[in-house]
């Protein structure tokens, strides 16, 4: 969607709107782009110049907000989650308007489309604050992952099995891989497994030896029928698939693997997690207490009360499907947005292409023709 700036409100206070003040970058008279993911558990923003072949991220912002908890129970956002998200937009309102950024999409997923003042609350985001959410469906987030990770894809194999763990949710998707065409999703599924609902069910507060498995039984056994839709243990067995895992949980042991004091994007990303060591770790991790958890540099208070239902998604994932080896990608639906929108800025700043195509890529920013004529969307 767009970012808009709006007509300033009265309201108690005399405050005015995020997208009426701030200073400026000295990118204003670049043509920035943005993607920000307001997830069940993050909401992370990048703003990225683009390229021809691709963009160069300028900007960003990554905050722990938990939109998700408690949904999986009340079906509603919390008052308490909604005010941390909404303080985490309010800054990436700010470095937005501050970059001066020409095109951006903004989307929210799996807490918002789950609970059922989903809506409501993007409508009070966009009055207050100004930025425009849409709920995106989940094959269309597995389909910007995709397009994020399609760099680290190994064409030697017919077939991957692509997953993100995220707060609420699990996207799995069997894809198709070829040497001249790009990675094509044949099928896809959403698990409703996440790190932050799976806590909340299991946890008690920390999720026992006993509840892990259980767990990993129950999310197993949520995969079966997907897997014998498409006889992916057949082709598993055939050495015709590969596996790339990518978000919080795999960078998460990825890191641990590393043994980092500091997380390394340069280094997480793109690397290979070996399902030997995911299994030792994700045993150390599980037979852990929270502080023994938080005591890992690149885990931290943060994410130990998480990261073992995490590693109880990517154990059963790995034990279905026994493959050997994942890449792992620190990256997804903002790059895939952002992949798009540098797509769209450089068409729309030739001359050379027609009204018509104008339109089309138009689309890119905003699902609803109506609002293709806001300061963001194309010229």
């Amino acid at each position: 969607m767009d970012f808009k700036k709006r007509p300033v409100k009265k309201q108690s206070g005399n405050k005015r709107s995020l997208l009426t003040r701030g200073p400026r970058s000295k990118n204003r008279e670049e043509n920035l782009i943005a993607a920000l993911d307001l997830g069940s558990n993050n909401c992370r923003l990048l703003i990225a110049r683009p390229g021809k072949n691709g963009f160069k991220v300028v900007d960003g912002f990554s905050k722990i907000v938990r939109l998700g908890e408690g949904v999986s129970f009340s079906r509603e956002l919390s008052s308490s989650s909604m005010e941390r998200t909404m303080k985490a937009l309010s800054v990436c309102a700010e470095l937005i308007v501050k970059n001066d950024v020409k095109y951006g999409r903004y989307v929210a997923t799996e807490a918002c489309r789950a609970s059922i003042n989903g809506e409501k609350f993007l409508s009070r985001v966009e009055e207050e604050i100004g930025i425009t959410l849409e709920i995106i469906p989940s094959l269309e987030e597995a389909e910007l992952t995709l397009i994020g990770c399609r760099a680290f894809f190994d064409n030697t194999s017919p077939y991957a099995l692509m997953f993100d763990v995220g707060g609420g949710s699990t996207e799995i998707s069997w894809v198709r891989l070829g040497s001249n065409v790009d990675p094509k999703i044949i099928d896809s599924i959403s698990l409703p497994y996440g790190v932050v609902n799976l806590t909340e069910t299991y946890g008690t507060p920390e999720i026992s030896s006993n509840q892990y498995e259980i767990l990993v039984r129950s999310i197993k056994k949520s995969i079966e029928p997907f897997d014998k839709k498409h006889s992916i243990k057949a082709m598993v067995k055939a050495g015709k698939v590969s596996m790339l895992g990518t978000a919080g949980t795999v960078t998460t042991i990825a890191a641990v693997q590393m043994g980092l004091k500091l997380y390394d994007r340069e280094l997480i990303d793109g690397s290979w997690l070996e399902f030997s060591s995911i299994r030792n770790i994700c045993g150390n991790l599980v037979n852990s207490n929270f502080e023994k958890r938080a005591s890992y540099p690149c885990i931290g208070k943060n994410r130990a009360e998480l990261v073992v239902a995490g590693c109880g998604i990517l154990e059963a994932i790995c034990e279905t499907w026994p493959i050997g080896r994942l890449r792992v990608a620190d990256r997804g639906v903002r790059e895939g947005i952002l992949t798009k929108l540098s797509e769209l800025a450089i068409a729309l700043e030739s001359t050379s292409i027609n009204k018509s195509y104008r339109v089309s890529v138009g689309h890119l920013v905003s699902s609803k023709i109506k609002r293709q004529n806001r300061k963001h969307g194309p010229k």
